[in-house]
């Protein structure tokens, strides 16, 4: 009979043999994060702590656990992987160790962030296809990749999840994920420690770079500097480079045209805002995954209909409505929904971003969408500027402050100029009243 400390010696044996035939990495971002959960009557189980950890696991090296254990003691009669979700956070934590030590640099990725979990509808379809594509292929069909749109949309469950199947379809690749911040940390620490070399060594080798909200190093020109020549060292070697942010390259103010035009030579693709659909898939994909917990039909479709500033708020509603009713004992419905999310249903009652009225403004007077948040004052870029603060603070509910900071920072008594001044001048000028009643209704269409 199959004692406990032998079965845990066991076990350590034959881990140190997976060890030893995965290789290092493997070993250390899956393989070691499997654990002895029991053994009774000969029967051993092995715990995982999901079902993709699972998934990648039983078909590459389930048989070869089984040998390794039936060859060390003939009292093994089974050995079984299960999923033990009690163990996500010492395997989260584990995952950290071990991304680290991928050259010392690279975030831990988000366990729930893969491409099972990320709902594909008409406003992100596009990428999504290529972020698929990208992860699955050992050629660089196309870089660099950017991955842009409005905050809680899904750029970075698209990176993780780029990441894991990177990982998964082709573990010895040596994947650097990390956010544009990061890159500036380890940037200034190294030039601190006088160990700039090390720095660019590291970086450089890397088969996969991702840049996690890029635009971050806007105005930092020395991290700029860096990056541009990593960008370019990489690209030469044919290695791939991922990145995110919140607008398109070419709208990225504070940042090189040099580096602006290197990020636009592959593929630019936008996550759009959500539809109604869309949002109604990813709601009834949460509450799929959810224990304890009813939530009607009717409650889902109301809140895919009236959350609608982004995913992330919408998941954060559920969230909320979830928690209210196993902490009170009240069921999810109309009403509970109507009393816990009110004040997120008052600011969603106005559906236009900032965003939408900047790119709309922007389009109808002819201007770059970076002038709404550039320092220009010529006349023809600072009026449109002004209307589109005026139809922010009309159209959201967003504080003067908030306003003020989603046009290139400036101060909330700015704001309140140009509300003044647009409201003056629909009194005299018929031209702009004309112009602001079109953008209104096209903006609440």
């Amino acid at each position: 009979m199959l004692s406990g400390d032998v079965a845990i010696e066991l076990w350590e044996q034959v881990r140190d043999k997976l060890r030893q035939e995965a290789g290092e990495t493997v070993f250390e971002n899956w393989l070691g994060l499997i654990s002895l959960s029991s053994f009774s009557n000969g029967k051993i189980v092995i715990a995982v702590h999901s079902k993709f950890h699972k998934d990648w696991i039983e078909p590459r090296y389930g048989n070869r656990i089984r040998s390794l254990w039936h060859g060390l003691s003939k009292d093994v009669l089974s050995v079984t992987l299960v999923v033990d979700e009690r163990l996500a956070g010492r395997s989260t934590k584990k995952s950290e160790d071990a991304a680290s030590s991928i050259l010392n640099l690279s975030s831990p990725l988000d366990l729930r962030y893969t491409f099972d979990k990320f709902v594909v509808g008409p406003s992100n379809n596009f990428v999504a296809a290529a972020a698929q594509r990208i992860s699955e292929s050992e050629d660089v069909a196309f870089n660099p990749v950017v991955i842009y749109g409005g905050v809680g949309l899904g750029k970075t469950h698209l990176m993780h999840a780029i990441a894991w199947k990177i990982r998964e379809t082709n573990p010895s690749r040596r994947v650097v994920y990390l956010s544009a911040e990061k890159f500036m940390y380890q940037f200034v620490r190294a030039l601190r420690q006088q160990d700039t070399m090390a720095f660019k060594e590291q970086f450089r080798s890397a088969d996969v770079l991702m840049i996690d909200d890029v635009q971050f190093i806007a105005g930092k020109n020395s991290t700029q500097e860096e990056f541009f020549h990593t960008f370019n060292a990489l690209v030469d070697q044919n290695k791939q480079i991922i990145v995110s942010s919140d607008r398109s390259p070419a709208d990225l103010e504070g940042i090189e045209e040099r580096l602006r035009s290197r990020l636009g030579w592959g593929i630019v693709g936008e996550i759009h805002q959500t539809t109604y659909e869309l949002r109604l898939g990813i709601l009834q994909s949460k509450v799929d995954d959810l224990k304890n917990c009813l939530v009607p039909k009717n409650v889902i479709e109301f809140l895919a209909h009236k959350i609608t500033s982004n995913v992330r708020e919408l998941e954060g509603a559920l969230k909320r409505l979830v928690a209210h009713s196993q902490l009170i004992g009240r069921p999810v419905s109309l009403d509970s929904a109507h009393d816990v999310l009110h004040d997120l249903l008052r600011a969603n009652n106005r559906k236009v971003t900032i965003e939408e009225i900047q790119k709309k403004v922007a389009e109808h007077f002819s201007i770059r969408l970076s002038d709404m948040s550039s320092p220009r004052r010529a006349r023809a870029v600072a009026r449109p500027r002004q209307i589109a603060m005026y139809l922010s603070k009309q159209l959201t509910s967003r504080s003067l402050p908030e306003i003020g900071r989603t046009f290139g920072g400036r101060d909330h008594t700015t704001v309140m100029h140009a509300v003044s001044r647009i409201e003056t001048l629909m009194l005299e000028d018929s031209v702009i009243a004309d112009d602001l009643e079109l953008l209104k209704r096209n903006l609440e269409a």
